[in-house]
């Protein structure tokens, strides 16, 4: 349901499912190469530039050659994609304050704890080495 809300908040916005995190990315580090980008994302390279398709289309973003290295791709924002950061970043705002607002303050305290902890967990599991015989969640 988060997701479904999420989408639709960016639909509006002229975002595509996931554009809104490549975005961010961005907004932090501008310039990152598309295996950069996919490794804060955890999704592949071809993910990225896929979706850096269809953003440089729609004007978010450019690619320019790296300075230093003519082999590799930088992705950079353009106007229009820094212009979204704080619509975008008040629009998941508010989606947390409405899915949240019928919570007490320690029961929002204690939801963002256990979100803490999901996270965390999540993170040691993708950064452990993946055992082609087992599955990697058990």
């Amino acid at each position: 349901m988060l997701r479904a809300l999420a989408d639709a908040a960016m639909r509006r916005h002229g975002l595509h499912v996931g554009q809104n995190y490549l975005l961010a990315v961005l907004w932090e580090r501008d310039g990152s190469a598309p295996g950069e980008v996919a490794a804060a994302l955890n999704v592949t390279t071809p993910t990225v530039v896929k979706m850096a398709d269809r953003m440089t289309t729609a004007g978010l973003l450019t690619r320019r050659r790296d300075d230093r290295d003519n082999r590799l791709v930088r992705l950079w924002l353009t106007d229009a994609g820094r212009a979204l950061q704080k619509p975008v970043e008040a629009e998941r705002r508010l989606i947390e304050e409405k899915v949240t607002a019928d919570l007490t303050e320690t029961e929002r305290e204690a939801l963002l704890n256990a979100l803490a902890k999901v996270h965390k967990a999540a993170s040691k599991l993708l950064s452990e080495p993946v055992d082609s015989g087992d599955s990697a969640i058990t």
